[in-house]
């Protein structure tokens, strides 16, 4: 399984190219629209949520 190493999101037009670089040294483009990366974006702040808030209640304050 591939490591990210770095990632970048740039705006073409009305969509978005999300470059996604992996240890390897390759680089994956994805084409995505606004509401694409939204949905994305709210999704990584529910898990970062969810894992913070088991990291607390095992009294570990990293998550």
């Amino acid at each position: 399984m591939a490591t990210l190493t770095g990632f970048e999101i740039v705006r073409r037009g009305h969509d978005y190219l999300i470059h996604f670089n992996i240890d390897d040294g390759q680089t994956v483009e994805i084409k995505s629209t606004f509401e694409q990366l939204d949905l994305i974006a709210e999704e990584i702040d529910r898990q970062l949520d969810r894992d913070e808030e088991t990291a607390l209640a095992a009294g570990d304050d990293t998550p």
